[in-house]
């Protein structure tokens, strides 16, 4: 397809490039830093948050609001990416993109009804060990030996989660069984996401992931829970609202570009990794979670299991990793 911009598109890009360039020269490496973990912690919050909206606003209207607005200021700022990329071509992935990323989210975002903030947040992270062992079953591509052994260690920390000391028992509640089954689908989301972006352009991918399952958001909102309230006006509720989709949407996704742009791709997996014990410090703070012995056994060791997941090892030299697509919108 022919850019209306015709000729003149090159010397923009190679201006945009030159200036690129100066930027990440000049930009300080510790400002990115930070920027990342500001980034992780805008995420580990928003558990929290989500949290106290979906006592007012029901989980699937919650997320067709969060992914509608999401759509229009991509709408907004990408429209000349997004736009040209909506071919017949690009129906089937954004079924499937939108598919994984609505059941990843639903089923989420409804555990949360149930299970704290920071429990959520590290069971989720165990999408981090289950991708590579979904890439194995779409791409044969056998996992690498410290994969499995995050894997080993993950089943461990979620059995030490499970663990109820005063009766000796593993025990997952219905919320715990529905957000592990979250972190599968991220997974696979992120598998289907890193396919699809190799054929399409990724801002575009990420748009139509976003209308495809904020359709089926309304519709499961629609068929299955209360129509809205004027509760859902309250400045509290509103704050939260605007909190999830501002601050740990757009702000979270800019710094995060900006810290990746700046950061070894390594250092940066590692300080991402951060979000789940943000989510813990500030739902025991802000939320009153109890946390036991047990579950802190057990968040360390998924803790430990996403930061052997995030980084890839060889011939004993730690070698910059892949930083995988962060899980969706928290």
């Amino acid at each position: 397809m022919i850019s209306p911009d015709g000729g003149g598109i090159g010397s923009a890009r190679s201006r945009l490039a030159q200036m690129e360039s100066r930027m990440s020269r000049s930009f300080p490496p510790n400002l990115a830093r930070m920027m990342l973990v500001a980034c992780a912690a805008l995420w580990g919050a928003s558990y929290v948050v989500a949290k106290f909206v979906i006592a007012t606003i029901p989980p699937q209207w919650l997320m067709f609001l969060r992914l509608s607005g999401a759509c229009l200021i991509m709408l907004a700022l990408f429209h000349r990416s997004i736009l040209p990329a909506l071919r017949r071509d690009i129906l089937v992935p954004a079924l499937v993109v939108g598919t994984t990323y609505f059941v990843s989210m639903d089923t989420q975002t409804i555990g949360l009804l149930t299970v704290d903030p920071g429990r959520s947040a590290f069971l989720c992270s165990a999408y981090c060990v289950l991708t590579p062992f979904v890439l194995w079953a779409v791409t044969r591509r056998t996992p690498r030996s410290i994969h499995m052994v995050a894997a080993v260690i993950c089943m461990a920390g979620v059995g030490f989660v499970a663990l109820r000391p005063s009766s000796a028992s593993l025990q997952l509640s219905s919320g715990d069984w529905l957000t592990l089954c979250s972190a599968l689908f991220f997974a696979l989301n992120i598998v289907s996401l890193g396919v699809y972006t190799r054929r399409f352009n990724p801002i575009a991918m990420t748009f139509v992931q976003f209308a495809v399952s904020s359709v089926m958001f309304l519709v499961g909102a629609l068929v299955t829970e209360s129509a809205p309230t004027v509760r859902w006006l309250s400045p509290g509720i509103i704050g939260g609202f605007l909190y999830l989709l501002l601050g740990a949407t757009t702000l979270a996704q800019v710094m995060q570009n900006i810290g990746l742009a700046h950061v070894p791709t390594a250092s940066a997996s590692i300080i991402m990794c951060s979000e789940s014990l943000f989510s813990v410090l500030f739902s025991a703070v802000f939320w009153g979670e109890s946390i036991g012995w047990t579950s802190l056994v057990g968040f360390a060791l998924i803790f430990v299991s996403m930061l052997m997941s995030s980084v890839e090892w060889r011939r004993d030299r730690l070698r910059p990793g892949r930083w995988r697509i962060p899980h969706g919108l928290r």
